[in-house]
């Protein structure tokens, strides 16, 4: 498999992880969009939302259960922070593995329009 957040989570292509457990990992977006931004995902490679299956749902309450733990520990579950995720082309998908944008750490601009700000 050719997919780059796998080969984070193999540990063949290296990260900043902030947190990691028997099936989730977090780690700081390279290309940061807000002072705090990391990257929730899951170690299993499931390709978007829509791919979602019923037996993956305990997963993604995980990835929720882990977004809130991490706002906290970053600081910034008491000020205020945006989770996104992206599923398909035209959201600005751009790895095909599902994955949470966190953000959080300055007033975030409105979520609206067409951008490439909050991708």
């Amino acid at each position: 498999m050719d997919c780059l957040f796998c080969k984070i989570v193999e540990g063949s292509i290296p990260s900043q992880k902030v947190f990691e457990n028997d099936s989730i990992l977090v780690f700081k977006d390279i290309q940061p969009a807000a002072p705090v931004h990391v990257l929730i995902i899951p170690k299993k490679h499931i390709a978007t939302m829509n791919d979602v299956a019923e037996e993956d749902l305990p997963l993604v309450a995980e990835m929720h259960r882990v977004a809130q733990q991490v706002a906290k520990e970053l600081g910034v579950a008491d000020t205020g922070y945006r989770l996104i995720n992206n599923c398909g082309p035209d959201s600005g998908q751009a790895v095909y593995h599902i994955h949470y944008h966190l953000l959080g750490g300055a007033k975030l601009g409105a979520l609206t329009g067409i951008s490439d700000s909050h991708a």
